[in-house]
């Protein structure tokens, strides 16, 4: 899986790969800048059919000696190059010093706020001036450039590492930021490019490799492909695992009705719907190939769960509240593997039940839900804070034990031990289709089969997300939540081809 690393993550690498000899940081330098250019001919080819007009906008750190060097490589392919800086050279750090001084062996360099005039002409504008290092809002010339390519006032704009303005860490503007058409970024992607509004500023995004090979273990990983055998069938149906679904009362059981029929479509070799009195008419008019079970309250689900047959247990999608509070205890306590969401999330916040949740459980919240179960949390990484969506996971799951998926285009899943991974259903291959009623109750139903399955709740969690994804792209624009089950087995198909 790819890594995702915060800004001070990248920085470390870049300073053990420096202190360990193996380059130094005018080469790591020379290699963005290469790479920046690279990518620039690679998204418009026309523009390198002959030579263009730039505008390079450079800033008072290391990004901004990525700029000079975009400059110089430009100048020597024969464009007319103009260069704007954020401050002066006697602030720069030395390396990007040595690369604005070999620039203005070639050209002058202006104060940023005289270039800004001519980013109308140009052809391409660089963005050099913050990347991933602004820890503050903009102000002066540098805002004033935000707001012109907010605006769409300026050409084609070339963010290097981040558009300016835009958090590296949580994707969100710091106050406002400048958008780009395309990000360029060294070594690993960020959590910005992913995160909140991040896909939005950055435009496409593009990774340049610059040479450093260590691993980073702390990293966030990008939720990738499963694996076709990890998902393949074989022998008995109870070998595949048996999933129950609790249903709520009458008039409240399609979404355990989605969940269910995800389940029984990823693969669980046997999936029941456990159901009061109220709805089984109702409930029985509307499947198939799902079970049915009767259970009323708390004694009837303790009694269903002495079958050690069932392997997996989903609470929540059109529970009810009361209900949900009446079932949880008897679930969790029997310690099977078990996945909270809508209703059951709930009853967890408004009885504080969050104590009886074991290593086993999955839960599924989206924004609303997270604020009610972690209010600090949500408010941390709200707007106004100043923690990322991922970190704001990654201590949810710490605080209860329990693998937490975070809902969302940028859905985040952490596990108790640290792990945290991003699946950015939002950026380039994006699936809208999503945002529409009943897909997270498909998605809790995914993962409920998976682990029915066998799987462990961190990579039932993964796999589901993924797939999920997947299914609403295949099945593309119209989806509704009922699309979803029927797109799996394209998907697995395709997974197996």
């Amino acid at each position: 899986m790819t890594e995702i690393l915060t800004s001070a993550q990248m920085r470390a690498l870049e300073a053990r790969e420096i202190e360990s000899g193996r380059a130094t940081g005018r080469a790591l330098m020379e290699r963005a800048g290469r790479g920046v250019v690279a990518a620039l001919l690679a998204h418009w080819p026309a523009l390198g059919n002959q030579p263009g007009k730039a505008v390079v906008l450079c800033g008072p750190g290391n990004n901004g000696g990525d700029g000079f060097v975009v400059a110089r490589l430009l100048r020597n392919r024969g464009w007319q190059v103009a260069v704007g800086m954020l401050g002066t050279a006697e602030a720069l750090p030395p390396d990007a010093r040595a690369n604005h001084d070999l620039w203005q062996s070639m050209g002058r360099v202006a104060p940023l706020d005289a270039v800004l005039a001519e980013c109308a002409g140009a052809d391409v504008i660089i963005d050099a001036l913050f990347g991933i290092g602004l820890s503050r809002g903009l102000s002066g010339a540098a805002r004033r450039w935000a707001d012109m390519s907010a605006a769409g006032l300026a050409a084609r704009v070339l963010a290097v590492d981040l558009p300016s303005g835009l958090c590296a860490e949580r994707g969100q503007p710091i106050g406002v930021a400048a958008r780009a058409a395309l990000t360029v970024s060294f070594h690993r992607p960020k959590p910005g490019h992913y995160l909140g509004a991040g896909p939005e500023y950055c435009g496409a995004l593009e990774i340049v490799d610059i040479g450093i090979e260590a691993p980073c273990p702390e990293a966030t990983l990008l939720v990738g492909r499963p694996a076709a055998a990890d998902l393949a069938k074989v022998g008995h149906k109870f070998d595949n695992g048996q999933a129950l679904v609790l249903c709520g009362g009458f008039g409240r059981s399609g979404a355990a009705r989605l969940a269910a029929r995800a389940a029984l479509r990823i693969g669980a070799g046997l999936v029941s719907l456990g159901v009061p009195g109220s709805a089984q008419m109702e409930v029985a008019a509307q499947i198939t190939a799902l079970m049915m079970q009767r259970i009323e309250g708390a004694e009837d689900l303790a009694a269903a769960l002495t079958d050690r047959r069932l392997s997996a247990l989903c609470l929540g999608p059109g529970l009810g509240v009361a209900r949900a509070a009446e079932l949880l205890p008897v679930a969790l306590a029997d310690g099977r593997g078990c996945v909270l969401d809508a209703d059951a999330l709930t009853a967890l916040a408004e009885a504080d039940l969050r104590a009886p949740l074991h290593s086993g459980c999955v839960l599924t919240p989206h924004g609303g839900e997270f604020a009610r179960l972690f209010p600090d949390l949500a408010e941390a990484s709200g707007s106004g804070g100043e923690m990322s969506k991922v970190e704001a996971t990654r201590q949810a799951a710490a605080r209860v034990g329990a693998v937490v998926l975070y809902k969302g285009p940028d859905t985040v899943i952490a596990a108790p031990d640290g792990q945290a991974f991003l699946h950015a259903a939002s950026y380039e291959r994006a699936a809208p289709w999503l945002a529409t009623a009943g897909s997270g109750d498909v998605l809790a139903g995914m993962i409920a089969g998976l682990m029915a399955r066998g799987h462990a709740p961190l990579d039932a969690a993964m796999m589901a997300a993924w797939l999920h994804a997947e299914a609403a792209r295949s099945f593309g624009p119209g989806l509704i939540a009922e699309d979803l089950p029927e797109a799996l087995p394209q998907v697995l198909a395709g997974l197996a081809g």
